[in-house]
């Protein structure tokens, strides 16, 4: 009896893994776009917004991740940020459109209001792309 209490602990360490268990590749999680078209956007008149700079980060990640960084304007406080981004095309160009968006019934301040908006643009594979907002070229990238 006493031989098998000596041997169970051996026994019972062959029947445990030899390594770690492999670690599975991270998937990303879908991007969130906080400024994409809603549902309800249709009944708002659409209207131009201020730029003033616009900007492309490379994350230094693996995939590479871009966000694109907007500042500007918005014609008034009543006014919201919108802006749809669309998927690379033939030639490899990322087409934004950064408007705004507003209630036609609502009585608002003409005061211009600042905005910064961090816009996560995802990762892409292997090339080079480039990016443009309302039809100008922003920057370019590789992936």
């Amino acid at each position: 009896m006493k031989r098998i209490l000596f041997l169970l602990p051996f026994l019972l360490a062959a029947c445990t893994p030899a390594g770690p268990a492999p670690t599975p590749t991270p998937e990303l999680p879908p991007l969130i776009q906080p400024y994409a078209p809603r549902p309800g956007d249709s009944s708002l008149s659409r209207g131009n917004l201020y730029l003033d700079s616009a900007e492309l980060l490379v994350l230094e990640s693996y995939p590479v991740q871009i966000n694109l960084v907007l500042q500007g304007n918005l014609p008034t406080p009543c006014h919201e940020l919108r802006v749809s981004v669309t998927a690379p095309d033939s030639e490899n160009r990322i087409l934004v459109e950064a408007y705004s968006l507003s209630d036609p019934q609502a009585i608002c301040m003409q005061v211009l209001q600042p905005f910064e908006a961090s816009i996560p643009l995802g990762s892409f594979p292997a090339g080079h792309y480039s990016v443009w907002v309302n039809g100008e070229k922003i920057g370019e990238f590789d992936a």
